[in-house]
């Protein structure tokens, strides 16, 4: 009978845990929405994507509010910030930082590039050539930067926002799939609604929303939310279905190549992040159903697809096509 009690206790416990942590998201949530109006499901989706441990890439059309997203989660967040802005002339040295000789001390001393902050802006990132693009590479994947064969350690919390212009639009350089991949996460912002412009329209400058943001949350939260996604459990039947997703992805001759392993484990993650923001500790089917797009969209090509880019509507055939039971 005491194990009894105990357990509950136990059961009670872990339920006040997620509930704080839902609460936490609400905030941070609240703060934002402050400088992106109208936005609410991408915030949430930016979120997870920065608590799962990922990063994120944000492709829309110029004056979207792209920016503005980026900054002010790092300051809602508290976050060290720094902003790169992507040009054809933009050299990888200039993102990992450069070794200068300093006659003082006869010596060389490296000088950090903007790449050593918890939150970069890698703004307009398909403007700049291959070569620099590539030097995300290593920082994204690993968490570390070599620069003349010495490997630095980059800051935690590390989270890339990348934005991109659609692929139609002049000066642009695609970025290749094995890029694509090491994003977590892309979303489109799209146009405001029409409460969210008026608000916009009644505004003196748009830098007046970002300034009203203030930190709620820290780099210790933050943290502890990746620490603690982790733990959230998912059953037998929903890695099924999960597989069935994946599998459908691999089994289809409309796509060129279906969900790698990379892009598996990142929807596993993302949906067991998703499950604890919404308060629970175990995911359910409607979280990988929420965060299946934003997660699968870029890693995926159809065949008929001429231009490169993968619409939603695959990702809704996914959806209606894959049984949540079997």
């Amino acid at each position: 009978m005491f194990s009894l009690n105990l357990d509950k206790r136990s059961d009670d416990r872990a339920e006040l845990v997620d509930n704080q942590f839902s609460r936490q998201v609400q905030t941070a949530v609240d703060e934002i929405s402050r400088a992106l109006l109208g936005k609410d499901h991408q915030i949430r989706l930016a979120l997870c994507c920065l608590f799962s441990g990922g990063h994120l890439l944000v492709e829309d059309l110029p004056g979207m509010g792209k920016t503005t997203l980026s900054y002010a989660l790092a300051k809602a967040l508290g976050l060290e910030y720094n902003r790169i802005q992507f040009t054809s002339d933009l050299l990888p040295a200039d993102i990992l930082g450069i070794s200068i000789y300093d006659q003082a001390n006869a010596q060389f001393t490296f000088h950090p590039g903007p790449i050593f902050n918890q939150v970069v802006l890698a703004d307009e990132i398909n403007r700049t050539t291959p070569k620099t693009q590539s030097a995300l590479l290593e920082a994204m994947e690993e968490r570390q930067v070599t620069v003349e064969g010495q490997t630095r350690k980059l800051p935690e919390p590390f989270f890339v926002i990348a934005t991109q212009n659609p692929a139609n639009l002049a000066g642009t350089y695609p970025l290749p799939e094995s890029q694509l991949d090491r994003f977590l996460m892309r979303l489109r912002l799209g146009y405001p609604d029409q409460r969210a412009e008026r608000e916009l329209l009644e505004m003196d400058t748009e830098w007046d929303k970002v300034e009203n943001v203030k930190q709620c949350l820290g780099k210790e939260e933050v943290i502890g939310f990746r620490r603690e996604s982790a733990n959230v459990n998912a059953s037998g039947p929903l890695l099924d279905y999960v597989q069935r997703l994946i599998a459908f992805t691999r089994s289809n001759d409309e796509f060129h190549f279906g969900l790698s392993p990379r892009g598996s484990l990142a929807l596993m993650r993302a949906a067991k992040t998703w499950a604890l923001m919404c308060g629970r500790n175990h995911v359910i089917p409607e979280d990988v159903q929420t965060i299946l797009p934003a997660v699968v969209e870029h890693r995926l090509r159809a065949v008929s697809d001429n231009d490169g880019h993968t619409g939603a509507s695959i990702v809704q055939r996914m959806l209606n096509e894959v049984d949540i039971l079997q």
